[in-house]
Formats: C-alpha cells, structure tokens, sequence
C-alpha cells in the first residue's frame, strides 16, 4: 500500500512539474487528482482487506488500454460526461498514457443494453484490457461482459453490482458535498423556496440521498426553507430539464439546484436575475452571475488509483466509495456575491465532516411524511445510503 503511495505522489509531482514547465494544453482544474497523498487506496471498500491479495495479472503500462462508455458526448461541456472524461484525461496525464491507449465509445444509450454490450465489444476487440462504464444503465450489460471476458478488468460507475474479481463498481459520498452546498442554498435564498432538478423520482436512491443530503444543508442554517423538487425521468435530457427548471422559476425559486446533466438549470436561473448551484463540473462559467457554488467530482482521483493498481498488480476487486477526504468529491469555491457568513457557515461542516466528527445522515431524520429514519447515536450505513434512501426529507416538496 504504501508502494502505491509513493508511486502515485512521485507521478503526480511529475505531473506538476511538467505542467509548469509549459504543457501546451491547460486542464480544467478538477482533472488532475489532486488527492493522492491523503490515502493510498482512496475510498476502497476495506472489508477483510487484510485477507485479500492483489491481482497476479499485473499489466506493464505500455500494454494497458483503456476503453470507456459515455451516455453522451463530453464535448457538450460541463455535465456528468465531461466530467468523467476529464478523470480519464486526468488518469491519462498522471500516469503518462498516450492517447492512442485510450478508446472512447460515446453517445451510448444506458438504456439500450445490446448497444451498451456492442460498444464494450468494440473495445475489446481494439485490444481493450480495462473498461469504464460511467453510467447507471450500463451495469447489467457491463455485468454480463464481465462473465464472458474473465481476462478484461471492468468498472462500473454508480450501481451496485460486482463479482469481487474482474467487475467492480465505483461512485463517491456525493452527498457530502450536497450538504455543503445546501448550507450555500440556505443562506442566499431570500424567497426561502429552493429549487432542485431531478433525473430519477425517489425510486433512485443516488438521486434521492442527494437531494436529502442537499435538504439538510439546507435545514441547518433556515429551517424556514423548502426545496421544490422537480423530476425529469431522464439521466440527459436537455428539453425536460429545461422545462424543470423554468417551472420551478415561474414558482418563486431564487436558488436552483440540480442532479441533471445540462447547465439549463444555471443558465435559466441567470437569466431570471436569481442564483444557481452547478453540478458535476464548475458551471461558473456557464452562468458567472448566478452560480453560487458547484458540487464537483474530481474523477481522476478514482480512475488513476484502479489503472495503477492493474499496473501494479495489486487489484484486489474491491469496490470504490470514496469522498471529500479522498479529494473524489467537493464544492468549487464560492462566488463573491455570496451572502455575508456563507463561508464560515461552509467550512465549519466541511471541517467536521472530513475529521469525521459529523456524518451528513446521522441520528433520527425526520422525512416528508413524518415517518422517522434511523436511531439516535447512529448514521445510516454505507449499504443503506446507496441503496436505501427512498424517502424525502422533511422540508422537500414534491412539484408535479
């Protein structure tokens, strides 16, 4: 473990000293990990590590190809896939791949499971020895390519199917940074109605423990608040966020948030004269006058630490669940047209939470119906925050 550690800090001083030295292209900021030297296997589920070993299918760096699945194409700019794809650049630079060891499949409908098999068979057959999938719709494909193709290492991203050898998921505690930036919504509303595009209604708990993570931030600093939730059914789909978003504008919304793939949600609300919190990459510069903040991903931080495991032959198959300790997730810094004491509000639950003093779904949760989640001197579990988050927190409404 500690191998892996200094490896990857000696790849990234590399890495920096390069980029200082005039490297002809300049990375958005969250492409490069920026985590590294905080822990060796970042997020990784450690159970029973001690009895594991790492893969004897070690695979030298020059041999390593790398095929990934995009649900669209990261040249839209800003959203979830522009976003992975800046960790996949980001993996590429830290550990100085060529490009021509990368292959990307995109515009792959998730929810077409024979084109999503068709693309990762594509990959394989242009020598492709690791896969991401990065989205939702591809595990059960991915899963099923995984049974026929023991010798390719596959990754999945969000989801929670794995086989603990060659097919693993891997996705972040989003909703520590939710929290942040529900703190940021709380303290800048002035209608103390707050608005959140969804892709997946309560049936999704990924996009359910968001917005609940997000409700609290919230609640923590103006119980007086309420976040109008807003579902589009759709992982990307730029005409219904839109429409959710001016919906929720038309009702007095001057704080719009959002788990959606677009910067609609942003750019409408700036049009509105109201504010706006991005998501998935920095959406400031998309709507410079109303963005708040954006919750982020640094996707770099996970798919550096898979490939050089693989290089290295220590893949053990774990799964990844990495959070703002790991430099996976975060918050961009906060505009200057933030309310007075939104900062200080912002870091005191950023440090309790990194020392790990304060868990976002800790004690008894109150939800919307006014049943009660959870036991006192307790948080909910891994399995449960992932899996289980079905509700709505108490002062989240529904809009239809």
């Amino acid at each position: 473990m500690k191998k892996i550690r200094k490896s990857l800090c000696c790849i990234l001083c590399a890495v920096l000293l390069c980029c200082g030295c005039g490297a002809e292209k300049k990375m958005d900021d969250m492409a490069t990990n920026k985590g590294y030297e905080i822990a060796a296997t970042p997020g990784a589920d450690n159970t029973g590590a001690q009895d594991q070993k790492g893969s004897e299918k070690a695979i030298p760096k020059e041999k390593i190809k790398i095929g990934v699945l995009h649900i669209s194409d990261p040249a839209e700019g800003s959203g979830y896939t522009y976003t992975h794809d800046l960790g996949i650049q980001g993996m590429q630079q830290n550990l100085g791949l060529n490009a021509d060891q990368i292959v990307r499949k995109i515009n792959v409908n998730d929810g077409d499971s024979e084109a999503a098999k068709a693309a990762i068979k594509e990959c394989i057959e242009e020598g492709c020895n690791v896969i991401f999938t990065t989205s939702w719709g591809y595990m059960d494909p991915t899963e099923e390519m995984a049974k026929e193709y023991p010798e390719v290492y596959f990754c999945h991203g969000t989801g929670y199917k794995s086989n603990g050898t060659n097919f693993t998921n891997y996705f972040g505690r989003i909703y520590q940074a939710r929290y942040l930036s529900g703190i940021v919504a709380g303290m800048n509303t002035t209608s103390n109605k707050i608005g959140y595009v969804a892709a997946m209604d309560s049936s999704n708990s990924e996009v359910t423990g968001g917005i609940d993570a997000f409700a609290m931030g919230v609640a923590s600093v103006n119980p007086e608040a309420r976040v109008y939730v807003k579902v589009t059914n759709s992982w990307f789909d730029p005409e219904a966020e839109a429409a959710a978003a001016s919906k929720l504008l038309s009702m007095g919304c001057d704080v719009i948030t959002q788990h959606c793939d677009t910067a609609f949600p942003q750019t409408l609300a700036q049009d509105a004269g109201v504010y706006g919190i991005g998501y998935n990459s920095d959406m400031r510069k998309e709507a410079p006058n109303a963005c708040l903040t954006s919750v982020i991903w640094n996707w770099s931080a996970y798919y550096t630490y898979a490939v050089q495991s693989i290089i290295d032959g220590t893949w053990t198959g774990q799964n990844y669940y990495g959070g703002m300790v790991d430099g996976l997730v975060d918050i961009t810094g906060l505009a200057d047209f933030c309310a007075a004491g939104t900062k200080e509000k912002v870091e005191e639950a950023r440090a309790k939470i990194i020392s790990g003093t304060f868990n976002v779904f800790d004690g008894e949760i109150e939800t919307n119906t006014g049943e009660i989640i959870g036991m006192p001197d307790s948080t909910l579990d891994d399995g449960t925050i992932t899996g289980g988050i079905n509700w709505y927190y108490k002062n989240v409404v529904v809009v239809e």
